[in-house]
């Protein structure tokens, strides 16, 4: 079977493509748009359709949209408040439940050919689960997916034994984990649907003095769900705006928030441990991204092993919705084998768009040694090979390196990609090396858990340590990731370090980098030493080093 799904409703609008069970292609509109998130998450822009995403996924493919034999959505308007009165009454809920029932009428212009019988709907959290419950290594698993909402729910635990989906709870609006952290990062002057990383980020610089009163507000009820009580926000913390300085309360209002919704996850997959006594929990939703709570609940929690998938927003919807059907339809499932599923350029193509910039440029023996050499000279590199990453981490595709070594790194990226320095950058590191130097959740190939930096290994990566000890590494297997590999392996030969900084490849504001053109724009408008191109290297004229 030929599936396409597609997210739309709220906001990270994606498209993917499953053919036969296997996972053909990945994209989120925002890296052809360049419009970060795709879209605003409000009602009024449901109905805007990753259409170049869609349209790039049937390429890959070599497929016309007559030939697909069905579209999955990931929302369910039937599951939705029913629609009665003013489309554009208060809350906005029946225009987004219209726009929801046309697409596959939006669908069918957006993509020629397409017969909008084909389209189906997948519920919201149906969706988020599939897309991690499939896609893992395992066939059978507890599943928990936490986000801000979906049509009227904002939570789903359940079971999945031989890909078959039993629902063990689900927790209705208005009760929201994800919407309270949505709120509270507004509250914090960061933008909602959008910043909620940063607000994790600066929870390591606060203390938790207000998870007394944020027990009381939120509550797990012993049955797989939780209820929320209102929370005002001013009472704990000023409002922020986003161009104030952040204050000791506002950190500990983070910290306080963060530590309370790693307790109440904490009591709810005990709950579904409980019902299942699964060895395994696989994980999605918008939540699901949060890391520290993540690498809790491996530590913590009654699994023995969590996946979370690497688009664990709503984005990763598109794949679930896909999944979900093609098996419904029949299909084997194949897991997912990585997380580059999006576009890539042949050297040759690579190699036009350097001469079309006008750009000096060599084609060393090894791009990996050469990398490596600029590295261990203290060079930054912009490093875009192979397939663009599927989900929000930079995994070796489209990424910044630098040199753990030397602190002040951690704000000369900060101030390179134009970010708050409360914020820590990620260590890559090789899978069977990364024991002797993090503790914590381990393999971790998609950057979604913490880790403790062992002692005697601080003071030689500092840059990629944060306030609280820990860094958000990422494990290369050398299999799977054979180039990056190789240049770990020679930053290792010249340094002595084993690990190197990874943080996406864009600036604030800007989606990450995807095609050529982003990454010389970037490599343009950017304070960095180098560019390596898939085989080819760009070097700053004002950068002398790593030549050796």
């Amino acid at each position: 079977m030929r599936i396409l799904g597609i997210n739309a409703v709220f906001h990270d609008p994606a498209a993917a493509l499953v053919m036969d069970g296997e996972i053909v292609a990945a994209a989120e509109e925002e890296r052809f748009s360049r419009r970060k998130h795709g879209k605003p998450p409000v009602p009024f822009a449901a109905w805007e359709l990753p259409e170049r995403a869609a349209a790039w996924c049937l390429e890959r493919a070599g497929l016309s949209p007559a030939e697909l034999d069905a579209v999955a959505y990931s929302y369910d308007p039937k599951l939705a408040p029913p629609v009665a009165g003013d489309i554009t009454a208060d809350n906005w809920e029946p225009l987004r439940t219209l726009y929801a029932r046309r697409a596959p009428l939006f669908l069918r212009a957006a993509l020629p050919g397409l017969d909008p019988g084909r389209v189906r709907f997948v519920p919201h959290h149906v969706a988020h689960a599939a897309s991690a419950y499939l896609s893992a290594p395992t066939p059978s698993s507890s599943v928990l997916v936490i986000d801000g909402r979906g049509e009227r729910a904002t939570h789903l635990a359940g079971r999945v034994v031989e890909g078959n989906l039993e629902v063990l709870a689900s927790q209705r609006l208005p009760h929201s984990l994800g919407l309270m952290y949505e709120e509270l990062t507004a509250h914090l002057g960061f933008r909602r649907s959008s910043d909620e990383y940063k607000v994790m980020a600066m929870a390591s610089y606060g203390e938790p003095r207000h998870l007394p009163a944020l027990r009381n507000l939120v509550r797990t009820t012993g049955d797989g769900g939780f209820r929320m009580g209102e929370i005002r926000w001013e009472e704990f913390a000023p409002r922020r705006t986003a161009d104030e300085e952040w204050t000791r309360e506002h950190a500990d209002l983070a910290a306080s928030v963060q530590r309370r919704l790693e307790e109440v996850l904490l009591d709810l997959i005990r709950w579904l441990h409980e019902q299942t006594g699964d060895r395994d929990l696989t994980m999605a939703g918008g939540v699901a991204l949060n890391c520290v709570a993540n690498s809790r609940l491996a530590e913590e929690g009654p699994f023995e092993r969590i996946w979370v998938q690497p688009a664990a927003g709503d984005a990763g919807t598109a794949l679930g919705a896909a999944l979900y059907l093609a098996r419904e339809l029949g299909d084997r499932i194949r897991p997912m084998r990585s997380a580059a599923l999006g576009r890539e350029w042949s050297d040759a193509e690579l190699e036009g768009w350097l001469r079309r910039a006008k750009l000096n440029y060599e084609r060393p023996a090894d791009i990996a040694e050469a990398v490596a050499g600029i590295l261990a000279s203290d060079g930054v590199v912009a490093w875009f090979q192979g397939r663009s990453e599927w989900g929000p981490r930079a995994l070796g595709h489209r990424s910044l390196l630098a040199n753990p070594a030397r602190p002040e790194n951690l704000e000369r990226m900060n101030d390179i990609k134009g970010r708050e320095q409360f914020r820590p950058v990620a260590p890559m590191v090789l899978a069977e090396r990364a024991a002797g130097i993090f503790a914590g959740p381990l393999p971790s190939p998609y950057m979604l858990f913490t880790h403790r930096v062992r002692k005697d290994w601080r003071e030689r990566i500092l840059a990629v340590v944060h306030v609280d000890g820990t860094a958000r590494i990422q494990t290369v297997d050398r299999r799977d990731e054979p180039l990056v590999a190789r240049m770990l392996e020679a930053f290792e030969r010249r340094t002595g370090l084993p690990v190197v900084i990874n943080t996406s490849l864009n600036t604030a504001g800007r989606p990450m980098v995807d095609d050529p053109r982003d990454a010389l724009e970037c490599f343009g408008s950017a304070p960095v030493d180098a560019l390596a191109l898939g085989p080819f290297l760009v070097r700053r004229a004002s950068f002398a080093g790593g030549t050796g």
